[in-house]
């Protein structure tokens, strides 16, 4: 057997209000396909999509982070068994001109309607919804984040940082961590959760079997506070509206709160200690309660055992869903 490694993407743009995905013409027929190819010795799936995007359209396109899928099937060529592996993206044309390589013989800019319409290859039908929903998600975050890291302008009084840290991770997530605010290493590298509390992030979502690739991290409020200070109520207030925006666009199952801060503004709850291992239903999103990483660090190893416990049983409730 013969192992095959392709990947591409679905290029798109966004004209009048819709969103158009890429499609090709092939010179000698057959149906519409996604901008695709062969992986060359030594290229990942990324590295070869983007290669052939500029072969066979001329477009230098961006890719949308976090969304990858696979596409796996088995054909027979020249009495060769062959398992193919096509890796594919979203990519953000950001409309430049289309300009089709050799091999094709003309291009199609195709809304959800029409792709699901004159699309023929199953595999690519099937992705096409979740497709068209990841990109309006991606617009509406991306919209977002442009008018909240403006928020330190559009205030009077303003004591954070003027550096904004968006949330971490794909835009279709079933859970979604909510810490309190970023941290000095996060205002460096403009991530949530890098520093030393991100280490211990890390460890407890192992605790639970989560990848962290897998999961939306983000903060009650997304600027740091000087000297590590509680963010004021002024401050989670101003910050609130866009943290509610957030949830909305992500529509996260699970929303796991990392501490009081993160505790009171979603459930009202002040004490984490006295809640700390709790599952709360609310507006049909699951809520679990623990510690925020930094208190594990300040504190004792007993807060530390504390949330492996919660995090052994946020994994168990999740991964049993």
């Amino acid at each position: 057997m013969r192992f095959d490694f392709s990947a591409g993407a679905f290029v798109y743009k966004k004209e009048h209000g819709k969103t158009l995905v890429l499609f090709l013409e092939r010179v000698h027929g057959g149906p519409l396909d996604l901008p695709k190819g062969h992986l060359e010795r030594g290229e990942d799936s990324e590295q070869a999509a983007k290669r052939e995007i500029m072969e066979e359209s001329g477009l230098a396109v961006d890719f949308v982070p976090y969304f990858k899928r696979r596409i796996h099937y088995f054909f027979r060529e020249n009495r060769t068994h062959v398992s193919k592996t096509v890796t594919l993206f979203i990519a953000d044309s950001g409309s430049k001109s289309v300009k089709i390589s050799q091999e094709h013989s003309g291009y199609r800019w195709l809304d959800r309607e029409q792709a699901l319409s004159e699309v023929k290859y199953p595999d690519i039908r099937k992705m096409l919804p979740d497709v068209f929903e990841y990109i309006e998600r991606y617009e509406n975050i991306s919209a977002l984040n442009s008018e909240y890291s403006k928020l330190p302008q559009t205030l009077g009084r303003w004591g954070l940082s003027k550096t904004f840290v968006p949330g971490d991770g794909p835009l279709d997530a079933k859970t979604m961590v909510l810490g309190q605010a970023p941290g000095r290493n996060e205002d460096v590298l403009k991530k949530p959760f890098v520093g030393r509390s991100g280490k211990v992030l890390d460890f407890m979502l192992k605790q639970a079997r989560l990848k962290r690739d897998k999961i939306y991290i983000t903060s009650c409020v997304q600027f740091f506070p000087p000297e590590n200070r509680l963010p004021t109520k002024e401050e989670v207030v101003a910050c609130r509206r866009f943290l509610e925006s957030q949830i909305r666009i992500i529509a996260p199952k699970n929303i796991i709160l990392l501490g009081n801060l993160a505790c009171s503004t979603m459930l009202g709850y002040d004490k984490v200690v006295q809640n700390h291992g709790k599952l709360v239903k609310k507006d049909g999103i699951n809520y679990f309660i623990t510690f925020h990483p930094a208190m594990a660090l300040r504190s004792s190893k007993r807060v530390a055992k504390l949330m492996e416990e919660d995090f052994d049983s946020i994994g168990e409730r999740v991964l049993a869903k």
